[in-house]
């Protein structure tokens, strides 16, 4: 049985063990497609993308274009002759020709159990909304944004000590072998495909950066979740004597009062309900520490009142 001549299109480690477990498992691999190289670091040295780099390893043709938009592009797809295409994370919109160019079409490695947390971050909103779990869909892509059939699933809990770095690792890793079980599936012609019930869409929208601002007006259970949810990027920030200092880890504490409030000498803030008091802290240019090494030398005293993010002082007024 001869193994489907495949074009992966992915760009950041995410989509790298899907690769890998390809490359591993002899298919026949006619061309990669990654976002270009751009500058990245501390040095803004530009950077070949992880699955560019992976690519690069075993002499496969890599392809960078940075729209699949024109003709031109869209005829050198076709020229490749795929039988399948499989997308994780590539970062462009494929158009209608480049959908229909492959055989078999295209699929995508997608971290959330569709149709919930259809878009471009369902990693960070699935933990920002206390879901107890999340997982990989493997589905055939349309012109909708994630709206195509799926072929499978497969789900892992979200625990409350998982962060999203965490869970995205864990759902790179979860990707791979449920690919690989879907094209052996498709090769032996014994998967069907099911339509995305109508009911139950959730849509993750792009983190912005200042999403991470923590709002003490809200409940201390959210605000912990966002710490969660925004490791490692934007983080989950506050301000306080004009510095930002961003919390890694929290804990939620059964304590009440005016919220932005520091309650004792533990830096335990109130909040809209509960309280909520960091565990890992990194002031703005340092390295991160633990609550006891940041006390020794940034004491925020027991009564502050630390500044309202700005959306909160809107809704106040």
């Amino acid at each position: 049985m001869t193994k489907q001549r495949i074009v992966f299109m992915g760009t950041p480690e995410f989509a790298v063990p899907a690769l890998q477990a390809l490359l591993d498992h002899g298919y026949d691999l006619i061309g990669i497609y990654t976002q270009p190289p751009r500058p990245a670091g501390r040095g803004y040295h530009v950077q070949k993308s992880p699955v560019h780099l992976l690519g690069d390893r075993y002499n496969i043709p890599v392809f960078t274009p940075k729209t699949l938009k024109t003709s031109e592009e869209q005829a050198h797809f076709s020229a490749l002759k795929a039988d399948i295409a499989i997308v994780a994370a590539y970062g462009l919109i494929l158009p209608q020709a480049i959908l229909d160019a492959p055989r078999l079409g295209c699929l995508n490695i997608h971290a959330s159990l569709l149709p919930r947390w259809r878009g471009a971050a369902p990693i960070q909103r699935a933990i920002l909304a206390g879901d107890q779990e999340t997982g990989i869909t493997i589905m055939q892509m349309d012109a909708g944004l994630d709206t195509g059939a799926m072929l499978l699933k497969e789900s892992i809990p979200i625990t409350s000590q998982t962060t999203a770095n965490v869970l995205h690792d864990q759902l790179a890793q979860l990707g791979a072998p449920l690919l690989l079980k879907t094209l052996e599936a498709l090769q032996r012609n014994d998967i069907q495909s099911q339509p995305q019930p109508s009911t139950g869409v959730t849509y993750a929208h792009k983190i912005n950066k200042q999403e991470g601002q923590l709002d003490w007006t809200q409940n201390a259970t959210m605000l912990e979740r966002q710490v969660r949810a925004f490791t490692p990027w934007p983080g989950a920030w506050f301000v306080w004597q004009g510095e930002t200092y961003k919390v890694l880890a929290a804990e939620v504490l059964p304590l009440t009062g005016k919220a932005g409030q520091v309650l004792d000498d533990q830096l335990t803030i109130a909040c809209g309900q509960q309280a909520f008091r960091p565990q890992l802290i990194q002031k703005q240019g340092k390295k991160a520490c633990t609550l006891k090494d940041f006390l020794n030398g940034h004491a925020i005293p027991c009564g502050i009142q630390l500044p309202l993010s700005e959306s909160s002082c809107h809704a106040i007024n």
